[in-house]
């Protein structure tokens, strides 16, 4: 399996540094370099790029709001000399966070997650394909092992910084996921986004009140911005009034 990533960097030595650690790094693949982002966008539009090593202090546009900006960005791992910016780039559901300069220990860290991340997807994909019908279930990585979890068994996702936690009926299960990555692959008829951080199953609701949801001792938050969508989506044929 290879790793299509691009990098865009603004510093000949970053980029430099950067080409030669995945080089050394036989499951990723360059295919794009750049010292600004807006070069980057004719090849981020048209080719399959799996990785991106962004870096986030350039001139014109910041890494971030470049990022913020994408409407389908690829997995991303943010590269700068200024740890500050750690937080917000985790907000964005950054695969990892590299500060400059970075070691290769380090580099081989951030790519392993990487991996480990296609990896766990593609044995989603492969375990949905091979079933004629739903099979009612998905695997994720969680403590150095794949586990099995049922769509009927999971209450609700949570985004916690660049983790997703798993909530299910008797446990939870921490995760090394994107929350995009999370919400685009459960089932759209049985999963609402309800918040920046929250995919609950519809299912397993037992109250809504202004702009909480409770789901056994669990409340979650639903945001303004998405309240509408989200009451139509639950009672949309299902609320009974006089």
């Amino acid at each position: 399996m290879k790793i299509n990533c691009i990098i865009i960097d603004d510093e000949p030595l970053a980029r430099k540094g950067l080409k030669e650690y995945i080089a050394d790094v036989d499951f990723l693949q360059l295919t794009g370099e750049f010292d600004n982002p807006v070069k980057a966008m004719v090849m981020l539009a048209k080719e399959e790029t799996q990785l991106l090593f962004l870096d986030i202090q350039m001139p014109k546009i910041t890494g971030l709001d470049f990022f913020k900006a994408m409407q389908h960005p690829p997995p991303v791992i943010f590269t700068t000399a200024f740890p500050q910016y750690a937080l917000e780039g985790f907000e964005l559901n950054a695969l990892d966070y590299l500060v400059k300069p970075i070691s290769f220990d380090r580099f081989l860290k951030a790519a392993m997650r990487a991996k480990e991340f296609y990896e766990v997807r593609q044995k989603n994909i492969s375990e949905a394909s091979a079933e004629v019908v739903a099979p009612g279930y998905f695997f994720i990585k969680a403590d150095n092992k794949l586990v099995k979890i049922f769509y009927d068994d999971v209450l609700f996702a949570e985004a916690l910084q660049n983790y997703v936690v798993i909530h299910t009926s008797d446990k939870k299960y921490m995760t090394y996921l994107t929350f995009k990555s999370v919400e685009d692959y459960l089932p759209a008829d049985k999963f609402i986004k309800t918040h920046k951080s929250y995919i609950i199953a519809a299912a397993k609701i037992d109250s809504i009140e202004a702009n909480d949801i409770r789901i056994g001792p669990h409340h979650i938050p639903v945001s303004r911005n998405l309240k509408d969508e989200v009451m139509e989506k639950l009672l949309k044929g299902k609320f009974l009034k006089r």
